[in-house]
């Protein structure tokens, strides 16, 4: 490094006041500190992380699988009532279906009916088809209200 290349030559102010010029190495500095703060977070959220995990193996084993067997009991319970109401939509849809072809109504004037029953439901608070729908099943709608607008648009 030759003299010439660190010699800086500075412009005064505005106001006629010398500028401190910055120390060469002020930009590494500047990353260095960056970088530290970067390490820093990084540090408190593997911290953070590594308690989360200390507390879930503080707890003894036999509650953690305790809390596993009763996680997969209610995932078991979901996809048998899943099942239930798969199989149920499917027999009520051959049901229609007949009695439909009874009277004479194509299968698109049924689905065209069933989806007017379906929004009248979602966009009525009062509806309950003629009192085949309970409270329980109303209130469970509501709480679905706006995924269920999407899917019978």
């Amino acid at each position: 490094m030759s003299l010439l290349s660190s010699l800086t030559i500075t412009q005064l102010n505005p106001d006629g006041s010398v500028p401190v010029p910055e120390a060469p190495d002020a930009q590494a500095q500047a990353q260095a500190a960056a970088a530290a703060l970067e390490r820093e977070a990084q540090l408190e959220t593997l911290q953070e992380q590594m308690e989360a995990l200390q507390e879930v193996l503080a707890k003894p084993l036999k509650d953690i699988l305790a809390e596993h067997a009763h996680s997969q009991k209610t995932a078991a319970a979901w996809e048998a009532f899943g099942a239930m109401w798969m199989l149920s939509q499917r027999a009520m849809r051959r049901v229609a279906m007949e009695l439909a072809a009874q009277q004479g109504v194509s299968e698109e004037e049924v689905v065209a009916r069933a989806l007017r029953y379906a929004n009248a439901v979602l966009n009525t608070e009062d509806e309950d088809l003629d009192g085949t729908l309970s409270p329980a099943q109303l209130a469970h709608i509501a709480r679905h209200k706006p995924m269920l607008r999407k899917q019978f648009k």
